[in-house]
């Protein structure tokens, strides 16, 4: 349980306490929950030592979810797919070593569901790098991902579907009921329950996702408790760090 990225001017003296220096923040939100999103690396390639530094902030058992690069879901073609997933692992995220939880690919609200697309581009992601073993998520955008096709592409390369609520600016889309979760994990992403990035969740809402996220977390016949990732991104109006933490109490009653 944690949120999309950690260091935001509006935290500060909030969540943070009045006066904690900026490079400790990552160590002060790790007491205090459990996982984090690094979403700097969807932007641009982050530097070996960065991992270091991340990894060695962080206590034992506490996990980084890492966005991979937009460069990859969003630009490049599919020439150049092998290459730039190439790149992005070779930048050091393996860095992380037990910290590493998922990582996660965001598709562009524009990108449809083709098939041979979501294929290849499953076939292109290593299952392991630098002899440590990855799990993938994906979050498409696009009201065509709900197709059982989808769900069968990523059950058998065992990649995560995201369950993501986008302020209805998106679908939120779940694996059929019928299958396993995918990747034998759940990763859920909440990014505003009215606005985009903006705003709290009440109570009952906060209760609504608790509910989503058990069955979520036991779904398919074996009914067994999957590992499970939850991250607010509602940051702008400094939200989703008090939105993690009531949440995790929810789910630990």
């Amino acid at each position: 349980m944690g949120t999309s990225g950690w260091r935001y001017a509006s935290w500060r003296g909030d969540f943070y306490p009045k006066g904690l220096v900026q490079r400790r923040e990552l160590e002060h939100l790790a007491t205090r929950m459990n996982s984090v999103e690094l979403n700097g690396s969807f932007y641009s390639l982050q530097r070996p030592e960065s991992y270091d530094r991340w990894r060695d902030a962080t206590p034992a058992g506490f996990r980084f979810a890492v966005k991979g690069g937009r460069y990859i879901t969003h630009m490049a073609g599919p020439d150049k797919l092998t290459a730039g997933i190439e790149n992005f692992f070779a930048s050091g995220v393996t860095r992380l070593g037990d910290r590493l939880g998922p990582i996660l690919w965001q598709f562009p609200t524009r990108r449809r569901f083709d098939p041979a697309q979501l294929e290849a581009f499953c076939a292109a992601l290593p299952r392991s790098y630098d002899g440590r073993r990855l799990r993938h998520a994906l979050e498409p955008r696009h009201e065509s991902f709900a197709d059982p096709a989808c769900t069968h592409i990523l059950n058998r390369h065992r990649i995560a579907l995201v369950a993501s609520d986008g302020a209805r600016e998106w679908p939120t889309l779940f694996m059929d009921r019928a299958t396993d979760a995918t990747a034998g994990l759940v990763y859920v992403r909440l990014h505003g329950p009215h606005e985009l990035y903006h705003g709290g969740y009440s109570q009952k809402q906060l209760a609504h996702w608790a509910s989503v996220v058990r069955e979520l977390a036991t779904r398919g016949e074996r009914k067994t408790v999957r590992d499970t990732y939850v991250y607010f991104d509602n940051d702008a109006d400094g939200r989703a760090p008090f939105d993690a933490l009531a949440l995790a109490e929810l789910m630990a009653r």
